[in-house]
């Protein structure tokens, strides 16, 4: 009896621990208007762990989320959604992403993923962009700082 007990709660154990182990998804809508303004992501600056995922919420039509290159970290997947559809994106290298809405990119419609520790972020901020996305990255750069503290 004692034995089984032992048993059953080394099993419970191990769920606990291959549960707490599980990917997370983060959901992020593309909107006309959010709280920052036109044309946001919202979030538009996600924390996340390698093996996450990100769910990008077409929540207003004419939107997609798409990496931008030059804001990834090497070895990377690039990946580009359909306007107006969702898309899951799942992170593996750790590393600061630049996302943009490719319609709305020079409006300044962007969003930045770190995914771990960033091995990128001097190049990723460096990476020319253009029109309102370089002060909007700029500010996302900023509080990405300041949250790491």
């Amino acid at each position: 009896m004692r034995y089984s007990f032992v048993a059953i709660a080394a099993g419970a154990l191990a769920l606990t621990v291959i549960g707490g182990a599980q990917a997370a998804e983060v959901e992020v809508k593309m909107l006309n208007h959010g709280a920052s303004g036109a044309y946001v992501f919202e979030p538009d600056l996600v924390r996340i762990q390698p093996g996450d995922s990100v769910h990008f919420v077409a929540a207003d039509k004419g939107h997609d989320a798409a990496s931008i290159d030059g804001m990834m970290p090497a070895g990377a997947k690039p990946f580009t959604g359909k306007i107006s559809q969702d898309i899951t994106v799942k992170f593996d290298v750790p590393g600061a992403y630049g996302v943009k809405c490719q319609p709305h990119y020079a409006m300044g419609m962007v969003a930045l993923v770190v995914v771990g520790t960033p091995t990128n972020l001097d190049a990723a901020k460096a990476f020319k962009t253009p029109g309102k996305a370089k002060a909007k990255f700029a500010d996302l750069f900023k509080q990405y700082a300041a949250s790491a503290k």
